[in-house]
């Protein structure tokens, strides 16, 4: 296993690892949306494929070759997409359960 590629799946299951987390701590009724995460991802793989793009076009950092699987959506290695996906994963999560401490706070404090 390449080294960028076991650095993303540590990343990517810490992150799915806290959003599981997240969902049970906020029970069934603050559980973040499927269409959400979907969302979020797709804009932050459209991002990330961009962007990457043009930094890596631009030389303002390289990758080893020997490091990676050799997949890439143009210049940007797909192991660069797993930062997007934790995000997709844990970012729509923890906004729910933000949400439903604020809730229960306003609940309790009327």
């Amino acid at each position: 296993m390449t080294a960028y590629l076991s650095l993303a799946l540590w990343f990517v299951g810490i992150a799915a690892a806290l959003a599981a987390l997240l969902t049970l701590l906020s029970g069934r009724r603050r559980r973040a949306r499927v269409g959400a995460m979907a969302l979020t991802a797709l804009v932050l793989f459209v991002l990330t494929a961009a962007f990457d793009n043009l930094m890596i076009g631009a030389g303002l950092f390289h990758y080893d070759a020997a490091q990676l699987l050799g997949v890439s959506v143009g210049l940007a290695p797909v192991e660069d997409f797993a930062y997007p996906l934790a995000g997709a994963l844990l970012l729509p999560t923890l906004w729910e359960f933000l949400r439903g401490r604020r809730a229960r706070a306003e609940e309790e404090s009327a």
